[in-house]
């Protein structure tokens, strides 16, 4: 790696660093301005003012929101985000319990939407304006616009509640064979996989054809390639850029849509614990959870941008 390369993607780095920063100064400033009060919801509406007073002072509530902002910021960059306002468990165990269960579901989704999204949009960009492309086009946009609440909620009344196929409610402990597995996670996987294949579906097709209008493909069909050798050895190359920030991009939309499997179908994940601590107040619990996606999904950017510096000899001398 060249000294020009190595300073790119070490701004990159350094750029990403510096948004988790101002990022968790945003999630901290974000949960400070809920309303309520988290000692009068732990102890309840029959609490005296000298208990809830009280409790605000062993949670270090009454300190000014600066030292604890910087008191939380120094637990997480030591790996310790707190403890629990409502069980008193350390906020890393809880996560730590949940977190295997959504890095497997977005495993899976992953698994199954890249190739067939990748697929579908370098086909397309090849067959532009066929019966397939239109075809292909139509569906995806047809998916793209039903909301994933209804679509998990369709699979559930068809194929769990109407023909018996899948369970309503999935669950990633006690898996003890491939078909129970593939029972499981068939449902909540679908979900995710319609938007997302979708999304990463159009983006490909987009990069992909830019790429085969560019002067050097044309250069190279003047000279006679073949056209599978055009797009294999000419278009696709240069397309990777593109195409990884478009699996960046449609990946990094599992964090927010799995927040709405997980709660359909019940699966114990990050996202299912984000919502349960938001419903109790849980602030520690809400701020790890919290930047705990914005780091997967800033990792996911960061990814993206350097596959696309490495990919692109301009990028690479500017």
């Amino acid at each position: 790696m060249n000294t020009g390369l190595f300073r790119l993607v070490a701004s990159r780095i350094a750029i990403a660093i510096l948004t988790l920063a101002f990022v968790s100064a945003a999630v901290f400033i974000g949960t400070e301005i809920l309303p309520g009060d988290v000692a009068e919801a732990v102890l309840g509406q029959n609490a005296t003012p000298e208990a809830v007073a009280g409790l605000r002072q062993v949670l270090h509530l009454d300190q000014p929101a600066y030292i604890r902002y910087f008191r939380w910021l120094g637990g997480l960059l030591s790996g310790d985000p707190g403890r629990s306002l409502v069980n008193d468990l350390p906020v890393a165990g809880l996560i730590a319990s949940r977190l295997p269960n959504s890095l497997i579901l977005a495993s899976v989704t992953a698994v199954v939407c890249v190739p067939i999204a990748l697929v579908l949009g370098i086909t397309s960009a090849i067959w532009r304006g066929s019966f397939y492309d239109r075809a292909a086009s139509f569906l995806t946009m047809s998916v793209v616009a039903v909301p994933e609440f209804l679509i998990a909620t369709l699979l559930v009344i068809v194929f769990a509640v109407n023909l018996r196929w899948f369970p309503a409610l999935s669950f990633a402990a006690g898996i003890v064979s491939l078909d129970q597995f593939f029972r499981l996670f068939a449902l909540p996987v679908f979900t995710l996989s319609c938007v997302m294949i979708a999304q990463m579906m159009r983006m490909t097709r987009a990069a992909v054809i830019d790429t085969l209008r560019s002067s050097y493909v044309e250069m190279a069909v003047l000279k006679g390639a073949r056209p599978m050798r055009v797009v294999l050895t000419h278009a696709l190359p240069n397309a990777i850029g593109p195409i990884a920030n478009a699996v960046a991009l449609s990946l990094s939309h599992l964090l927010g849509g799995a927040i709405i499997v997980e709660i359909i179908f019940n699966y114990p994940g990050l996202a299912r614990l984000l919502v349960d601590a938001v419903s109790t107040r849980d602030m520690p619990l809400v701020q790890a959870c919290v930047m705990i996606f914005c780091l997967a999904y800033l990792f996911l950017v960061m990814i993206a941008d350097i596959a696309g510096i490495l990919s692109n000899p301009r990028l690479r001398h500017r």
